[in-house]
């Protein structure tokens, strides 16, 4: 895939193994990048890794379970439902995603998603510092907003970007900053980070340097460090974060499989990632922040295999683990196909 003269060539390449890897995991793996509108999803087929992609306008925070797909795009949120039955494929998918149910919810920048126990989705709107949901006859509804954020405005006090769902509900988040004014976060990129137990309110960890993605997994509150370039978990005892490894890329985007962590890094160019400690820790490495997906061994922090991205594509926001998939496809609104994807219900 190349793109026009004014571009460096796009390119999609992986680890020597990670075909060998993947193909020993019962999944297959979702990217999103908002910075070129693109979801790409991976699967496996006859002749290696397959890569399918469909475009949404500043597609962000994303939700997979084996039956549905939950898409943040720039002023919507979508729910896809898969519509083959086990065993029936699509053009050689096994998975095929469909836009079926659509929220309008402006241009509010919505992070993560979360599913609750009943499958509702719960999404970080980050512009109003808040957890919401989607609502039928507004744009959205609060769930929860952080106790120093003083009123709702569109304004991106603290940026609450990151959410953890703990049997079914919503129960920690990751922000920039306890910061109440407009954009405030941006002066403390640094160590103004925290996480808090939307539970009890309570800050569980903090003198973090731009946290994201906080995911539950294997009795583990995990997170991304995204300023120093850290996968880690919070000991809740301590109230520290505990590095596991350290991330050539500012990291945002976390999934799990088996013993593995899938971390999506990005090349962090612009004025909002620099002046961290990541970019400190690289220059010591003799290292370049990368664009793609990180592998990384839990027990062992190694960085075992990775999908890198070349060209164009520089951040990625989101990744998710679909499980149970071998190849999937979701529809979009670009193309023909939707149209002519009809199925009767019953």
């Amino acid at each position: 895939m190349t793109s026009n003269n004014s571009q460096p060539a796009f390119r999609i390449d992986f680890s020597r193994l990670f075909e060998g890897w993947f193909r020993e995991h019962n999944c297959a793996i979702a990217c999103t990048t908002y910075q070129a509108g693109k979801v790409f999803l991976f699967g496996k087929s006859d002749s290696g890794v397959s890569i399918a992609e469909r475009t949404f306008a500043r597609c962000m925070g994303m939700a997979a379970r084996a039956d549905r797909f939950y898409l943040a795009s720039q002023y919507q949120l979508w729910r896809f439902n898969n519509v083959l039955d086990a065993g029936d494929n699509y053009q050689g998918y096994d998975r095929l995603f469909v836009p079926q149910v659509g929220w309008t919810t402006g241009d509010i920048d919505v992070h993560d998603i979360g599913l609750d126990g009943n499958g509702k989705p719960v999404f970080v709107n980050t512009l109003f510092s808040c957890l919401a949901r989607p609502s039928e006859s507004a744009s959205f509804e609060v769930v929860w907003k952080p106790p120093f954020i003083s009123r709702l405005a569109p304004e991106d006090r603290c940026h609450l970007n990151g959410l953890a769902m703990y049997e079914g509900a919503p129960a920690w988040v990751s922000l920039i900053s306890r910061a109440d004014v407009a954009e405030g976060w941006r002066d403390h990129r640094r160590d103004g980070g925290l996480v808090m137990d939307v539970r009890t309110d309570e800050v569980i960890c903090s003198g973090l340097s731009m946290p994201h993605s906080p995911r539950w997994w294997k009795g583990k509150l995990w997170l991304l460090n995204s300023g120093t370039g850290e996968l880690g978990h919070v000991d809740f005892d301590t109230g520290r974060f505990v590095p596991a490894c350290f991330l050539p890329g500012y990291a945002r985007g976390l999934a799990f499989t088996g013993d593995y962590a899938l971390v999506g890094l990005s090349m962090a160019r612009n004025r909002s990632f620099s002046g961290l400690k990541l970019d400190e820790t690289l220059a010591e490495k003799s290292a370049e922040a990368r664009c793609g997906i990180a592998v990384v061994h839990l027990p062992t922090g190694e960085l075992r295999h990775h999908i890198r991205f070349s060209g164009v594509v520089e951040e990625l926001y989101d990744v998710a683990v679909i499980p149970g998939a071998v190849r999937p496809m979701l529809l979009g609104f670009k193309t023909d196909e939707i149209k002519h994807m009809i199925r009767p219900a019953g």
